[in-house]
């Protein structure tokens, strides 16, 4: 089997398998990143099993012994496409919608390699390692209300930064709404979590999306 590396971290590799297009996530054997490394990869697998029939996420296609395997999604990452319309992040809207309707947030689109342009100028989401399905209870309501207002305004953000004349004034007012646990992230773990993994994995590399032979 010929595969090309996507993506390779402390907690594994995503390759894609040139026989048939698809996408295998390989949790790392490395003790005890593999504890947290099925962790999640688990996530990711129930949050596809989830989204089933949603366009514009991969499609979960079974699991395999080093993890699970998932439709490829052509297209370019945000920050290789660039500068995009306005109605682009609309489109993106309406997808992270489409997801939270299905009980699903990203909760890790701060990252710009996890939104990818499709051929046709569409959006589309990899990488739900990190997302968290609805719960129920009143915490559980409140915790999933704080998620989904997260995954808009990390979207909001990427507007701002590529079709900045595109914002409302109501999505101004949003980005400067941060939540109590965004404002917590940033003054404590953010600030050790950059330079920790830049020493951790230094050779960290992210393609998702990207195909290597330059057709999306």
């Amino acid at each position: 089997m010929v595969a090309v590396v996507l993506k390779e971290d402390l907690f594994g590799r995503v390759v894609r398998r040139e026989e048939d297009g698809s996408v295998e996530r390989l949790v790392t054997r490395r003790w005890p990143w593999r504890a947290i490394a099925g962790l999640l990869a688990a996530r990711e697998r129930r949050a596809l099993e989830r989204l089933e029939g949603v366009a514009g996420v991969p499609r979960l296609v079974a699991q395999s012994p080093g993890g699970h395997i998932r439709s490829w999604l052509p297209g370019q990452p945000l920050h290789a496409a660039g500068i995009q319309p306005p109605a682009f992040f609309d489109d993106l809207a309406a997808l992270a919608a489409r997801l939270h309707a299905a009980g699903v947030a990203h909760c890790d689109l701060a990252k710009e390699p996890n939104i990818l342009v499709g051929p046709d100028g569409r959006p589309a989401l990899c990488d739900f390692q990190l997302a968290v399905l609805r719960g129920s209870g009143v915490l559980g309501r409140v915790a999933w209300g704080v998620l989904c207002r997260e995954d808009r305004r990390h979207l909001l953000k990427h507007k701002r930064t590529y079709a900045p004349h595109a914002l409302l004034p109501s999505e101004r007012l949003a980005l400067a709404r941060m939540s109590v646990p965004a404002r917590l992230w940033r003054a404590t773990v953010k600030r050790v979590y950059g330079p920790l993994t830049r020493r951790w994995i230094p050779s960290w590399r992210d393609a998702e999306g990207r195909n290597p032979k330059g057709n999306g």
